[in-house]
């Protein structure tokens, strides 16, 4: 290993070197404030680190990791959702009688399992960065260990996921037997030629695992009850970096190659994405609990960025990047609105909790309008971009059933995230504004969130034309 090669992987070294560090200082005398700031501090200097980074790519680090543009730009969006997270847990974990500190040791750790799988290019780096995020997921769900509905979504996702786990493994045994190759490159190139039975077994459990993570349709059951039953910032992190992670990973081994995306494997992936965008909507239709109509959102959402990914082409993965992108700071704000309104002993979850919301706290009121604007995709929002780059890219391939369902399917989701609206500006019997002062770490972390969606909804061409040089260099 040469300079180079410290250089490219110090992202990674950093982050598990805060992990180290906040581990020590847990063990030398408990501390929530400095834990916290001494895993903020790690997250950003492993951000910044990608900056030193930048200047020696690409380089493949063993014949496990590729670091490159692509890398680059998916580690820097898990990295400033895993900084947002934290600073969404502090004031939420402070309420509540828990061990706090080993909350973010989990967090690290599932955020440098997402950063092995965003730079995969071979299945063992694949299946250890995969377990290093499910692992630490199954205990941030059931953290709050004095709620019932928590331990419950923990041992739910602990089944499935292990469930998942397996099958996909006996896949990637299946594609390894048939292939002689455990380099995922070479695996995507050979659907381009005859596929024999093994390996198209091998790909569809493998499709089954990675469903499974990315809560897409028919592996989505687990989702609203993870949703409901994970504490607040663990299922904004969900929802960002354990998908985010997952989705990179697939978007990095299929979208070089076009061919493979018009046959079979791509009838199945459409019909995935048109199951998950109506799905996840119409479903979202009869719930009351705000947590709930996010799970189903979420569902919908994976399905409009596998249009991106299906469309293929010079635009289908900037375009998935960049929703992606809007996607996260739009979600995180969403859930950092609920946790700022959380109690110590309840969480801001059903639909009611929100009804006067504006006459109470009309800041945080236009903040989550904001949020939920930027979901359902109204212009002057990142939402809107998001979903104008994932119709542009479907165009350009002329894919226009996954369209057509992406249209009417964004129209039956205006109508849920119109009912939280509508109970947010509702007259209630409490319509003096709130005195109570709002937690600094979370206050800032949402209104930096809210200036992003208008950002990213306004001026997109600094960070378009950067997702457009790093997916050029795809392949």
């Amino acid at each position: 290993m040469n300079s180079a090669h410290l250089a490219v992987a110090s992202p990674l070294l950093l982050m598990s070197a805060t992990t180290v560090i906040a581990m020590l200082a847990i063990a030398i005398q408990r501390n929530h404030l400095v834990v916290a700031a001494i895993s903020l501090i790690g997250v950003g200097a492993s951000l910044l680190s990608l900056l030193f980074a930048a200047s020696d790519i690409p380089q493949q680090l063993t014949s496990l990791l590729i670091f490159d543009p692509y890398s680059v730009i998916y580690v820097a969006l898990l990295l400033c959702a895993a900084a947002f997270v934290i600073l969404l847990s502090y004031n939420y974990l402070k309420q509540r009688h828990e061990h706090r500190e080993e909350f973010y040791l989990l967090i690290l750790l599932a955020t440098t399992g997402s950063m092995v799988l965003v730079s995969s290019r071979h299945f063992m780096s694949l299946f250890l960065g995969l377990e290093l995020l499910s692992i630490s997921l199954y205990a941030l769900i059931a953290y709050i260990r004095s709620e019932t509905v928590s331990i419950e979504a923990g041992i739910k996702y602990l089944v499935l996921a292990a469930s998942s786990s397996s099958v996909l493994l006996f896949g990637l045994a299946l594609i390894y037997a048939e292939s002689g190759s455990m380099d995922l490159s070479q695996f995507a190139a050979a659907l381009n030629h005859a596929a024999t039975f093994p390996l198209v077994a091998g790909l569809m459990l493998v499709l089954t695992g990675v469903g499974f993570k990315l809560a897409v349709v028919p592996f989505h059951l687990w989702t609203p009850d993870v949703y409901e039953g994970a504490p607040l910032p663990v299922t904004a992190f969900i929802a960002t970096v354990s998908k985010g992670g997952m989705f990179a990973l697939i978007l990095r081994w299929l979208h070089p190659h076009d061919a493979a995306l018009s046959g079979t494997l791509g009838l199945v992936l459409s019909i995935i994405s048109i199951a998950s965008m109506l799905t996840g909507n119409l479903l979202a239709l009869t719930q009351t609990s705000v947590k709930r109509i996010l799970a189903y959102s979420s569902i919908s959402h994976m399905g409009y960025a596998l249009v991106a990914l299906l469309a293929g082409g010079t635009l289908g993965a900037p375009a998935a990047t960049y929703y992606l992108a809007a996607y996260f700071a739009t979600i995180l704000g969403a859930f950092g609105v609920m946790t700022i309104l959380s109690g110590s002993d309840h969480e801001a979850a059903s639909i009611e909790d929100y009804r006067g919301l504006f006459w109470r706290r009309p800041y945080i009121a236009a903040a989550f309008t904001v949020m939920l604007l930027s979901l359902a995709g109204i212009p002057l929002t990142a939402g809107f971009l998001g979903k104008f780059y994932v119709i542009a890219a479907g165009a350009s391939q002329s894919r226009w059933v996954l369209l057509f369902t992406l249209v009417v399917s964004s129209t039956i989701g205006l109508f849920y995230y119109l009912r939280v609206l509508a109970a947010m500006y509702a007259k209630s019997s409490d319509t003096h504004p709130s005195r109570t002062t709002l937690p600094l770490p979370a206050t800032i972390a949402l209104a930096v969130l809210t200036a992003l969606i208008f950002v990213l909804g306004l001026y997109p061409t600094p960070l378009w034309n950067a997702i457009v040089s790093a997916a050029g260099k795809l392949g």
